[in-house]
């Protein structure tokens, strides 16, 4: 497989491998921007030179939008493979990229999010035990930080007490979440607009800096959802989605 590594020269031409389409649509362009801005944090955005959901994105820790301990390490924001590609061996070669990239750079290894059993938008845990990976972390809603240290003796990373007791004060539906996820520019007002209609009482709080993300009330930024207080799911909804799972 032939991959490109996008960055901010080729930025405008490339497609985004997780919105597909051309650059007036507003989950690609508000992916393209949260991307823009994270390149001089040393984020990388390797994907397949074919078009399609193939994809590997990666930060230095420090600069991760997530609570997390963990300095030295590169995060893993998202390895995504489907569709087509699956079955190729793509996540294998991806994940063996970023390990390359991140000895080069010196980091003391990965990190990245993922639970027990498998959840949407995380990364598949049978597939992080098999590479060597193991969990470091646990939040109290299931989701867990994994790692593959490239030296035994370096510290475990670890949630930052706000997110390992995910909780929040308000009542209602909230819903927090960011940029990385391109999705999210489209549904999100969809729920806003469901909710109006419906007379849901619904909030939706955009995260919009590394300070917020790394000092959220929830391990998952791109995308959580409260219900009075407690956290529910981090798999983005549409309006039928989110009618039954608020039972209306």
């Amino acid at each position: 497989m032939e991959y490109i590594r996008v960055t901010k020269d080729n930025l405008e031409e490339e497609h985004i491998c997780c919105a597909i389409s051309n650059n007036k649509d507003v989950q690609v362009s508000s992916k393209k921007a949260w991307l823009a801005d994270r390149f001089d944090e040393g984020l990388v955005f390797l994907k397949s030179a074919e078009r399609g959901k193939c994809f590997i994105e990666y930060i230095p820790a420090e600069s991760a939008w997530v609570p997390i301990e963990a300095d030295g390490y590169m995060y893993i924001d998202c390895l995504w493979v489907s569709g087509s590609f699956k079955g190729h061996g793509y996540s294998t070669e991806l994940l063996d990229a970023c390990i390359a990239d991140s000895k080069e750079k010196g980091r003391k290894g990965l990190c990245i999010l993922s639970s027990a059993k498998k959840k949407p938008f995380l990364a598949d845990p049978k597939f992080l035990k098999y590479k060597g990976f193991e969990v470091c972390d646990e939040a109290d809603n299931g989701i867990q930080l994994w790692y593959l240290p490239f030296d035994e003796k370096a510290v475990k990373p670890a949630f930052k007490e706000c997110a390992k007791h995910p909780h929040i004060d308000e009542k209602g539906y909230v819903l927090y979440y960011t940029n990385q996820c391109p999705f999210n520019a489209k549904y999100v007002p969809v729920l806003e607009e469901t909710a109006k209609k419906n007379n849901i009482p619904f909030k939706a709080i955009k995260i919009q800096s590394i300070d917020e993300a790394q000092n959220a009330p929830t391990p998952i930024t791109t995308y959580s959802f409260f219900c009075d207080g407690e956290y529910v799911t981090n798999e983005q909804m549409n309006d039928k989605k989110f009618l039954k799972l608020i039972g209306k």
